[in-house]
């Protein structure tokens, strides 16, 4: 522990954003401080019990490739794991994990505590310390300070720091609406943060606020399980983490039923008792995950919605009602849950709300998530106005890292669109900005065949590696893996197979017979083989390795089957996606000087030119990206860039010839 109170980096808040920025830093050997308001709440999965599903499994597994957290936590807490999409193509394919609660927080919390030169301390941070446009530290309360001071008031303490991170979650000026009734919080029994919302607005940041909520959680004991429909995870279970080699917990089952018209009745009887529809809510909730209100009045055609119980842990008797997030009042919430097919009995143990928070518009951050404005100051979570944990915890490691390879005086590291879905999904913040709750989806990728989830680790695991976050043991595994891939790909092509040893494959597959020797590697991209068809008319590969079967018999393992895989199936449209990332490659490479000046460039609008000056891009692919930027504006763009660049060029020509 520090015998002073002075850090290279502070991070405010302990949830997904906060953990994973606190041990970045740390990691990359930084001395960190973590500060939350509720040592028991580290790691907290406020909402639903789940890590993961669509586009957010491949934010997590990029997580895991660069050296973060999450995904091994998740394995080590899961109770049900499934892969979605099987039936399509490996873009979409997407690992959800339902896990334990208590277990999240108690492994989130072990790893915190466990790192070296990471403090973690409970105190209530109130205030930002800056100093001409630079951050140098943070004000609490909480700890009695040992030497009080008038100037500083009773039990206040700062603490130096040469960058802070802020990721708060919810809690900024956090209000919780239950029908028509509001309390300030944070959360349900956690107080908000009102001093450090207004700390960053005295500043002088461009605030909003969003809304969010959750459903009821119910008594196990009410639910009759006999006439729902059983949702099943995977055997065996794929775990989330690439580092995980066992999943140990129980698994548990899910179950599903629906809503009904006496539900949506109940409902829309209800409404004028619905702070959403009332007036009261001001914030703009997420359009992706709407509450039971919104979707029985905005999708009054559909007689059902799909809800899915899920169970909250090992030990714990709650299960959690997914789709019927709430915040009608207690009364209503009973009679509405009540209606539906299996809880008839229920016991709501913890009712439905709605919470609405205070944000920072995300065009005022840097790709690093450094703010413009404050020199030191990152931003990450849902204070940039995203949705999930998953996308929480993606801009805490960027935070995390950018920090400290500021302190370090090191380049910064921007993930490009082409490279990773973490790319995406902060390009998209910074350039574009939000309105609303940002969710990822996998079509907001432009190249997604490039991105999938099975390859993350060939995409970035070197990029962990060269920042310190990933060992020497796990990158020569990945080194060995792709050693592999590479062999095993060029063996199918090199073997070849006469067709009375074919066919008979073919024939079970209802395959067209093939009249002359061909490759493994043709048949394999046949759409009807798998790489187990062509393993029974090849011999085993020689070599044991720890990556092939355990038995040792020369097998390949199933990582590196399914890249053999996807890379011979899909290897022409891969190509395609990759020349196209190429040229995409070459006009994010194209830089504006920092400090450009955008008035004054003949043909550009006024309103372009306060676009452009708004997010100040960093090169003409991301200003071309800015909402309501035209091709002709992007062309002149480049044209005044050049020109500027030139004159630069010839000013010190000038220069150095006096």
């Amino acid at each position: 522990m520090k015998s002073n109170s002075d850090y290279d980096i502070i991070v405010i808040g302990a949830g997904h954003a906060g953990c994973e920025a606190a041990l970045a830093s740390a990691r990359m050997g930084l001395s960190t401080c973590i500060f939350t308001m509720n040592l028991d709440t580290i790691g907290q999965m406020s909402c639903n019990p789940a890590i993961g599903g669509l586009a957010k499994s491949h934010l997590v597994k990029e997580i895991d490739a660069l050296g973060g957290e999450m995904a091994k936590i998740t394995d080590k807490a899961g109770i049900q794991f499934k892969i979605l999409n099987k039936s399509k193509g490996p873009a979409v394919w997407a690992t959800r994990v339902q896990a334990d609660r208590a277990l999240y927080r108690k492994y989130m919390r072990e790893s915190l505590e466990t790192q070296a030169g990471l403090d973690i301390r409970q105190e209530k941070v109130e205030e930002l310390l800056v100093d001409k446009n630079q951050v140098y530290g943070i004000k609490t309360t909480g700890n009695p300070s040992p030497h009080p001071s008038p100037a500083r008031g009773e039990g206040e303490r700062i603490y130096n720091a040469k960058a802070v991170i802020i990721a708060a979650g919810t809690f900024l000026n956090g209000l919780i609406h239950i029908g028509l009734e509001n309390f300030p919080a944070g959360r349900a029994g956690e107080p908000p943060s009102t001093r450090l919302s207004k700390s960053l607005s005295d500043i002088g940041f461009k605030i909003g606020r969003l809304k969010t909520g959750t459903p009821p959680r119910l008594d196990v004991k009410g639910i009759d399980f006999s006439v729902m429909s059983i949702q099943e995870g995977d055997v065996p279970s794929s775990a989330m983490s690439l580092f995980t080699k066992e999943i140990t917990n129980s698994q548990l089952p899910c179950y599903m039923t629906y809503t009904n018209e006496r539900t949506h009745k109940i409902i829309l009887d209800n409404l004028k008792y619905s702070p959403l529809y009332s007036g009261v809510i001001k914030g703009i909730g997420p359009r992706y995950c709407p509450s039971i209100e919104d979707k029985v009045v905005k999708f009054s055609d559909k007689p059902k919605h799909q809800i899915f119980l899920e169970p909250e842990g090992i030990d714990t008797d709650e299960y959690y009602a997914n789709g019927i997030s709430t915040s009608l009042p207690q009364e209503v919430q009973v009679k509405l849950v009540r209606s539906i097919k299996g809880l008839e009995n229920a016991e709501i143990k913890k009712f439905g709300y709605a919470i609405e928070y205070d944000f920072v518009y995300p065009t005022q951050l840097k790709p690093t998530l450094e703010t413009k404005p404050i020199q030191g100051l990152f931003l990450a979570g849902q204070i940039n106005g995203t949705s999930g944990y998953e996308e929480a915890a993606a801009q805490g490691l960027i935070a995390g890292i950018n920090a400290a390879l500021k302190i370090k005086g090191k380049e910064p590291f921007i993930l490009g669109r082409h490279e990773a879905y973490i790319g995406v999904l902060i390009d998209d913040l910074v350039t574009k900005g939000t309105k609303e709750p940002y969710r990822m989806f996998t079509s907001r990728a432009e190249y997604r065949l490039l991105l999938r989830q099975d390859n993350a680790d060939l995409r970035l695991m070197e990029k962990g590696f060269n920042l310190g976050l990933i060992n020497n043991e796990q990158f020569n595994q990945l080194l060995e893996k792709k050693t592999l891939i590479e062999a095993e790909i060029k063996r199918i092509k090199s073997t070849r197979v006469k067709p009375d040893i074919i066919n008979p494959v073919l024939a079970k597959l209802g395959g067209t017979p093939v009249k002359e020797n061909a490759s493994l590697y043709q048949l394999l991209k046949r759409p009807e083989i798998r790489y187990a068809d062509i393993a029974k008319i090849s011999a085993p590969h020689p070599n044991p390795s720890p990556l092939r079967g355990s038995e040792g018999r020369g097998e390949l393992s199933h990582d590196v089957i399914i890249q053999v895989e996807i890379q011979t199936k899909y290897k022409g449209y891969i190509q395609r996606q990759a020349d196209l990332a190429e040229k995409f490659k070459k006009i994010e490479e194209k830089q504006i000087p920092e400090g450009f000046i955008y008035k004054g460039i003949p043909g550009l609008s006024r309103e372009i030119v306060e676009k452009l000056e708004e997010v100040r891009p960093f090169n003409l692919g991301q200003a071309s990206r800015i909402s309501g930027m035209t091709p002709a504006a992007i062309s002149l763009l480049m044209v005044a860039v050049e020109r500027r660049k030139r004159e630069q060029n010839q000013n010190v020509k000038i220069k150095n010839q006096n």
